[in-house]
């Protein structure tokens, strides 16, 4: 079990934030060697350049897979994630792109599809998140912008990607321990991650006949670029402590349950969810 993390006080000014400008810097790196599990596959992972996209993406390309990473605007952040597949001994080709435009998420995995001949599984786990204590000030731009993220960019990824996935893929999507347990400091966020489950189950039902499975990771407090980039920094101090555990998670615990859920591992689940949360217990 990870040491507990004592997080200072910081905050950026901009979400998605930057993961280089954290301090500590979260923990990608896979811990344990690889043993092929995803060889020869082609995988998307939206919002690969940092947090728990990049944990994935580093895991998946010491499994073997090839990776396609879509982000929005953090070009230095992807290209240190596009460095790391590099040093695992895979490829990645990372698109800039907003997935909660359809044309911009449609062209993105196309590009990614053209590049490497193939895709077998995707992972929808761009999205974003922002502090707003009172439902009465929340602003509908950013109510949109949400939703666009953290919903359209899923059904419009996924739309993109099934004419493309085949017997034995996988769709794996981000939803967050919020969409069980609520915050109310995050209500629009933790709507979009309900929202995003009941896609997961709704699809997962959808596509069995075709061999696709769909699951769903709902991960706790994980030290990310989501945390100083939606947070004042009051907040940002001592983040994660409030888990039974006593500590943020680190991106590396959750990438796990997307290898096991994306690899044969996880052959026998569809419409199932994952928890790495801390220890909390919530509804499944």
């Amino acid at each position: 079990m990870s040491k507990p993390t004592d997080i200072p006080a910081q905050t950026q000014d901009s979400m998605p934030a930057d993961e280089h400008e954290m301090h500590p810097r979260p923990d990608y790196r896979p811990k344990f060697p690889g043993s092929g599990k995803l060889k020869d596959k082609v995988a998307i992972v939206t919002g690969g350049d940092s947090g728990i996209g990049r944990a994935v993406t580093a895991l998946f390309a010491r499994e073997g897979a090839k990776v396609g990473i879509i982000y929005l605007n953090e070009d230095e952040d992807a290209a240190e994630t596009q460095a790391i597949v590099e040093e695992e001994g895979s490829q990645c080709h990372a698109v800039r792109a907003d997935v909660g435009k359809r044309d911009q998420a449609f062209a993105a995995v196309k590009e990614i599809v053209d590049h490497f001949g193939r895709l077998d599984i995707l992972v929808n786990n761009a999205a974003q998140q922002m502090v707003e204590f009172n439902l009465e000030d929340l602003p509908e731009d950013q109510l949109r912008q949400t939703f666009d993220s953290n919903v359209m960019g899923y059904f419009f990824c996924t739309q993109a990607a099934l004419p493309h996935l085949g017997e034995g893929s996988a769709i794996v999507n981000t939803a967050s321990v919020n969409a069980f347990k609520g915050n109310d400091k995050l209500v629009d966020y933790s709507s979009t991650r309900g929202a995003v489950l009941a896609f997961s189950r709704s699809i997962a039902k959808q596509l069995l006949d075709r061999g696709i499975r769909v699951n769903t990771v709902a991960p706790g407090p994980i030290w990310t670029p989501f945390i100083p980039g939606s947070m004042p920094p009051d907040m940002v101090e001592g983040f994660g402590k409030q888990a039974p555990m006593g500590r943020p998670g680190q991106p590396y615990e959750v990438a796990t349950s997307y290898l096991f859920l994306a690899s044969e591992d996880g052959s026998y689940f569809s419409g199932q969810t994952l928890h790495p949360n801390g220890g909390m217990i919530v509804g499944s």
